[in-house]
């Protein structure tokens, strides 16, 4: 049964491997990857001597650190507060709304956020008109840009993340409570002293987890929203990824940066392994 689910990534993530190499050739689509010339480290010198590239890797980091930390928190608080709610059909209803954007693509959610948030006709800025703030152009602003990519982010897919800490929840012994009923707590201090104790090994492991993931600011996100006015503060490794490899044609220096990004996405993953099992007992096998 593993046979297909084996040949797939064999295909697909293995066999392109070979376009490695693109990366230390500067190579020529007519003469192939056997056929270009050698020329080693000259396109990672080349990236690295580029002034656009060091603000690149910032707004990757800086984006994708921030979505880390409210993928961290907004499910956590999310998933206590349904907890709490005693009405089980209402907690299906919240559960199904909150849960619902994460089967929305980018592309029909991009078309939504680019109407609400117009700084002329969007839903947003006239809410905004109406407390006497005055429009803003959340994608178009380089101060406002990163953080309207984190929250719309964390909005979309903070319920997926819900859902696991909801089970783990519903795995804490319902007698514990009882027993702090008993002794007079009240909900704040059985979240506090039951609750968050039961689900911290899940916790760990996910923040540890993520780690792997802090060059993964999103491409998909930030390439239906962002434009040439934010890219100072909106573009990452994967749009420069884009548009050198794709809109510019220069595939060897694209290749570079992404091998640069996987190198270091390498070592990232390998620590936050070590982490979940050094503070949560993860093991892969």
């Amino acid at each position: 049964m593993i046979l297909p689910g084996f040949i797939i990534v064999f295909i697909y993530a293995y066999v392109p491997m070979v376009g490695i190499v693109m990366a230390f050739q500067d190579y020529n689509p007519v003469d192939g990857m056997f056929g270009s010339r050698w020329v080693g480290l000259d396109n990672f010198r080349y990236i690295f001597s580029l002034p656009d590239t060091v603000q690149v890797i910032w707004n990757t980091v800086f984006i994708a650190t921030l979505k880390i930390i409210a993928g961290l928190i907004a499910p956590i608080v999310t998933a206590l507060l349904i907890h709490e709610i005693g009405k089980q059909f209402f907690k299906r209803i919240v559960q199904t709304m909150v849960y619902l954007p994460h089967f929305l693509s980018w592309v029909i959610l991009g078309g939504i956020l680019i109407d609400v948030l117009s700084p002329s006709q969007g839903i947003v800025n006239q809410l905004l008109g109406f407390v006497g703030i005055p429009p803003i152009f959340f994608l178009g602003d380089n101060a406002w840009f990163p953080f309207t990519l984190v929250i719309s982010d964390t909005w979309k897919e903070f319920g997926f993340s819900m859902i696991v800490y909801l089970a783990a929840i519903t795995s804490i012994n319902p007698s514990l409570y009882e027993a702090a009923v008993i002794d007079g707590a009240g909900h704040f201090r059985r979240v506090w002293h039951i609750t968050l104790p039961g689900i911290r090994p899940i916790i760990v492991l996910l923040v540890t987890l993520s780690l792997g993931q802090v060059l993964n600011a999103g491409f998909e996100q930030v390439f239906v929203l962002y434009s040439p006015q934010v890219y100072e503060s909106g573009d990452i490794l994967d749009t420069l990824v884009y548009r050198i490899g794709l809109q510019n044609a220069q595939y060897s220096i694209a290749t570079a940066v992404g091998l640069f990004k996987s190198a270091v996405s390498l070592v990232l993953v390998g620590v936050s392994y070590w982490l979940a099992y050094r503070f949560a007992n993860y093991r892969i096998f």
